[in-house]
C-alpha cells in the first residue's frame, strides 16, 4: 500500500491513527503485541478506504466500518467457537486465546448478535458473565 508505519507517544486513549495525506500510520509506542496487531489492522482498513477522519457522520461510519472489518479479519469463526467453548464464554480469556483486544472481541460478538437478529428477527443477548 506504500504506507509508512511509525511508533510514537500518543495521547491517553489513542492507540493509533492514519493520515491519508501523508500515507502514514502512527501506533502508540506503549502497545502490547495484541494491541499493536489490532490497532495496525484497524488503521490499515482506514488506509484501504482512504478515510480522512472521524469528526463527522461520514467519519463515524468509517470508524464503525474499520472496527467491524478488523474483527472479521482477525477472528476466525472456527477459532471463536473453540475459544467460546473452552472458556465458557469468559471474554478476557477468549480475547487472549484469539490474540485480540477486548474491544475487537466485543465488536465480533456484536456482529454475531446482529447477524442472529437479522436472520431470526429476534434479538439474542449474550448471557451476562460474572467475574
Amino acid at each position: 500500500m506504500g504506507l509508512r508505519v511509525e511508533e510514537d507517544r500518543l495521547p491517553r486513549g489513542m492507540n493509533g491513527y492514519y493520515c491519508d495525506a501523508l500515507g502514514l500510520i502512527v501506533l502508540h509506542d506503549k502497545l502490547n503485541a495484541r494491541q499493536r496487531l489490532c490497532t495496525l489492522q484497524h488503521e490499515l482498513i482506514h488506509a484501504h478506504y482512504h478515510d480522512i477522519g472521524c469528526g463527522s457522520v461520514i467519519g463515524l461510519r468509517a470508524e464503525l466500518r474499520a472496527r467491524r472489518e478488523t474483527a472479521l479479519m482477525l477472528i476466525s469463526p472456527v477459532e471463536y467457537q473453540l475459544a467460546e467453548a473452552t472458556y465458557d464464554g469468559e471474554a478476557y480469556s477468549m480475547a487472549v486465546e484469539l490474540g485480540v483486544t477486548m474491544q475487537v472481541l466485543k465488536d465480533y460478538q456484536t456482529l454475531l448478535e446482529q447477524r442472529a437478529t437479522s436472520m431470526t428477527g429476534v434479538r439474542i443477548a449474550a448471557p451476562a458473565r460474572t467475574a
